[in-house]
């Protein structure tokens, strides 16, 4: 399958220097070492295209040129067959033809397309549903539109702006990642999931093509596990390769389900991969292990070092095309090279479970804290509240400082409380901005953009809206890129059926009341897979995939060196204020090694991708 596509329209006339616009382009697409790449360029239009050549997904004729990357498939057999036939952008094609934008509606899978109309200058591009391939874009008017599957190969073209965003280096801080429709470089844009861009005489519009819809009826909960079981089945099925197959391991109730799939299909032997560390309570190898025994797979394991992190910062920073602050992107790129070096060519993944089930334990907090809502306006202002803020001496009660701690909490808005604890709500903003950075900043971006995701879902629960803004946030913002662009530099495919298209429209339909049952987070799903998985897993504590970067970066070491060097070299680009910097790392070595290790690395990995980045 296509890698991505890159390109513009109405930006040049054909000749030498687009020739050489387009090379540059396509030469910062992310693409696995072996991939090829395709171009195809006429008057208005230059498109190039990495990954596999094929007609099944590249399509051109007279008036039109029509590009497809991922894993696309058709909602029906009579366009599948057809898709056979033909090949799926000539469909495409077909269906532009006859129903416009509405051919989305019936297109499956994680792609992400593109349909230019070169007689009437005009284009529409598309992400998938879940935002699993990226779209970038730039629009000057009177310029024309460049398009690509990264932020660096729109930023190649000479038409397009090469500055660092200072809203986006923001966003960045806050998120750890650049959440869409942000991009880092100025004037870019990329897509959010589900969305789609037509670009028609001169002017950009955007909308939503699908959308869930969320159910709360419980009257045909008869014979939902096996339903359960049968859905997430069929998407497994449906993610194994020709190529060597295995699965991604972390013995979480997730990557267990994929894999125990993956051998309830038949296949042998189950190659499964896993990544461990030498530090207390960051170690999950005995569940892998446990899942491992119980599906009969072939097991595959690594110790990521201190040492492996140091060799492994300079290929995150180099390797994103925008910066990108979770530390989980080293067990990942370690995981896919142990699995490439092996011979297989294609992961399965086991992201997205617990933002379509329930599996988070904030999800739970926040409705502890929705609970205060209901108390009467009247109780809290003349009872509740002057008794836990102004009781004498209650500082000194436990008591009474977890009722204020709450009562605080509560009275943050959703979506914003669910930040409440983000390192840049720790202290005032003018105790961490440098005054030149927060002086070209909106402050209010970062709740404006949650605010907008979450209110978006019509008619949704409190639980379904915050697992709808996961979505986004965690998993198209964050993991997938994680997972996919680590995958992509080691030289393996990665495939993830928990984000296949029926999976996700199942989860809508489960209510929200067995989605989490009192304190117990994914109910439905752990009642559903109980006789499937090990007893072990589905009882296993919440755990993540996290890397025990700030532990290990406490030793005078080269890993200590390489933070300790960033955070140095990034007080000259006034964006944090150093004295703030300095109480970091400070907090680090003196309190809580692991927490303020964690924005530590957010900082140091912005440091190092503006180093391979620099803006001119």
């Amino acid at each position: 399958m296509l890698s991505g596509f890159c390109g513009w329209l109405g930006t040049f006339e054909t000749g030498a220097e687009a020739d050489a616009a387009l090379e540059n382009m396509a030469a910062s697409l992310p693409r696995r070492s072996d991939d090829p790449t395709t171009r195809h360029a006429r008057d208005p239009v230059a498109i190039a295209v990495t990954g596999e050549p094929s007609s099944a997904n590249l399509f051109h004729d007279s008036d039109y040129v029509v590009a497809l990357s991922g894993r696309p498939r058709w909602a029906n057999a009579d366009l599948e067959a057809r898709a056979r036939e033909q090949g799926r952008a000539r469909v495409v094609l077909d269906l532009y033809r006859e129903t416009g934008a509405d051919f989305l509606k019936l297109l499956r899978g994680h792609f992400s397309c593109i349909v230019v109309d070169i007689r009437g200058r005009s284009l529409l591009l598309a992400a998938d549903r879940m935002g699993t391939e990226p779209v970038y874009f730039a629009h000057r008017p009177g310029h024309g539109i460049v398009f690509g599957s990264s932020a660096t190969s729109v930023r190649s073209h000479p038409d397009t702006a090469s500055g660092i965003d200072p809203q986006a280096v923001y966003y960045y801080l806050y998120f750890h990642a650049i959440p869409s429709p942000t991009a880092v470089f100025t004037g870019q844009q990329k897509l959010l999931p589900a969305q789609c861009l037509t670009f028609e005489n001169g002017r950009c519009r955007t909308d939503f093509y699908w959308q869930p819809r969320f159910s709360e009826d419980r009257s045909g909960l008869h014979g939902l596990s096996e339903e359960a079981k049968l859905t997430l089945r069929n998407a497994v099925k449906r993610q194994l390769s020709d190529r060597p197959t295995g699965a991604f391991l972390s013995g979480g109730v997730d990557s267990s389900t994929v894999a125990g799939m993956m051998s309830d299909l038949g296949v042998r032997p189950v190659k499964t991969y896993s990544i461990g560390f030498d530090a207390a309570g960051y170690d999950e190898m005995d569940y892998a292990r446990t899942t491992s025994k119980h599906f009969d797979t072939e097991q595959h394991e690594y110790y990521v070092t201190p040492q492996d992190v140091v060799s492994a910062i300079p290929v995150i920073a180099q390797t994103y095309d925008e910066p990108f602050g979770n530390s989980s992107a080293i067990p990942v790129y370690y995981c896919a090279r142990l699995a490439r070096e092996d011979g297989t060519r294609v992961l399965l993944a086991g992201d997205g479970g617990d933002e379509l089930f329930g599996g988070n334990v904030r999800y739970v907090k926040q409705r502890v804290f929705s609970l205060y809502d209901a108390v009467p306006p009247w109780l809290r202002r003349f009872l509740i509240e002057p008794v836990a803020f102004h009781f004498p001496a209650g500082e000194r009660l436990l008591p009474l400082r977890k009722a204020r701690s709450y009562i605080e909490q509560a009275r943050v808005p959703m979506p914003e409380r669910l930040e409440t604890y983000n390192f840049l709500h720790r202290a005032p903003a003018a105790d961490v901005l440098h005054p030149a950075f927060m002086n070209k900043l909106d402050l209010d971006g970062p709740a404006q953009m949650l605010r907008e995701t979450y209110n978006r879902p019509a008619g949704a629960s409190m639980l379904n809206r915050m697992l709808y803004l996961d979505w986004k946030q965690t998993l198209a913002d964050n993991d997938i890129r994680k997972v996919t662009r680590m995958s992509r530099v080691a030289g393996i495919e990665v495939r993830y059926p928990f984000l296949d298209d029926e999976v996700v429209e199942f989860s809508a339909r489960v209510p929200s009341k067995l989605k989490i049952k009192g304190n117990r987070l994914r109910y439905f799903f752990k009642e559903a897979f109980k006789d499937f998985l090990p007893l072990e897993v589905i009882t296993k504590p919440k755990h993540g995939f996290g890397l025990p970067f700030g532990l290990w970066m406490q030793k005078p070491g080269p890993l200590q060196d390489i933070a300790y060097d960033s955070i140095n070299a990034f007080k000259a680009r006034e964006i944090l204020n150093p004295e703030y910097l300095d109480r970091l790392l400070y907090l680090h070595q003196n309190e809580h090694a692991a927490y303020y290790g964690e924005f530590i690395w957010v900082v140091m990995m912005l440091e190092l991708w503006l180093q391979h980045h620099p803006a001119s």
